[in-house]
């Protein structure tokens, strides 16, 4: 008898989205244009445009938004992605080893996978949805940013494997917050010193971060990816933090993407 999978779909006011507008979805996360999208799965623009608006009208959101530079996931966008992702891994009678982060880590959590062989599921979002998988045992671990997370639960075990550091832009008292990264320990650092500001909006996108004319935080790791140079006006080792591996039971895929995270942390 062949095997039955059974896979996630996204519903909203009783219409679905389907596989294959969050293929679409996806692509245009991967790739930054609707017209790689469209290349990606070898089908025309106009197909992948139409599947855009088919998704926005059974949201009655945005799910897309034009940048100078192309086109990136609403937060509307983003979520959808994600849920289904994780409601997929929580359907399959067979779920991989899961690790969760931001995309502050991405790349190192990445690189450390490939050098230890670990066959993994990665989901990618902020520290706070991170956690919560955990608790839901969506994930068997999570590379977190921010180790106030880990204050609240006595029942979790975790490893510092590495720590980064951050970029203090300031343009005055209206601030910009960016969704990933240790933001909240960069605005502890502002409270301590009594700087008054307030957080006016938030963003998932690096370059609107950037290009917002407001003051922010960011790690210095999305920038040097970039190849962006911006000179913090703050001491960047007043901003240093930890970044943690959290787990609630150990396994060996955990402990070899530890040590493999920990020998890098003493090479870096």
């Amino acid at each position: 008898m062949e095997k039955i999978r059974i896979k996630a779909v996204a519903a909203s006011g009783g219409r679905t989205i389907t596989e294959r507008q969050l293929d679409v979805l996806n692509a245009v996360n991967e790739s930054g244009s609707i017209n790689a999208a469209a290349r990606m799965l070898n089908i025309s623009a106009s197909v992948a445009y139409r599947h855009i608006r088919e998704m926005g009208s059974v949201t009655g959101e945005p799910l897309i938004k034009a940048t100078p530079r192309g086109s990136v996931l609403t937060k509307h966008g983003i979520e959808i992605l994600r849920s289904v992702r994780l409601a997929d891994i929580r359907l399959s009678s067979e779920r991989r080893f899961t690790v969760a982060c931001s995309p502050v880590t991405e790349e190192l959590l990445m690189s450390a996978l490939s050098s230890t062989g670990t066959d993994a599921d990665l989901v990618i979002s902020d520290d706070g949805m991170n956690m919560r998988s955990l608790g839901k045992d969506d994930v068997d671990v999570v590379i977190l940013d921010d180790p106030v997370h880990v204050l609240d639960d006595a029942a979790l075990q975790w490893q510092e494997i590495g720590q980064m550091g951050m970029v203090h832009i300031d343009k005055g008292t209206s601030y910009i917050r960016y969704r990933y990264g240790a933001q909240r320990i960069a605005f502890r650092h502002l409270d301590s010193i009594s700087k008054e500001y307030t957080i006016d909006s938030e963003t998932l996108s690096l370059n609107d971060l950037i290009n917002s004319g407001k003051s922010f935080f960011v790690d210095d790791v999305l920038l040097m990816r970039k190849n962006i140079k911006l000179r913090s006006s703050t001491d960047p080792a007043l901003l240093r933090h930890s970044i943690l591996a959290v787990y609630r039971e150990t396994s060996e895929d955990i402990e070899r993407l530890v040590n493999e995270l920990l020998k890098r942390k003493q090479h870096s």
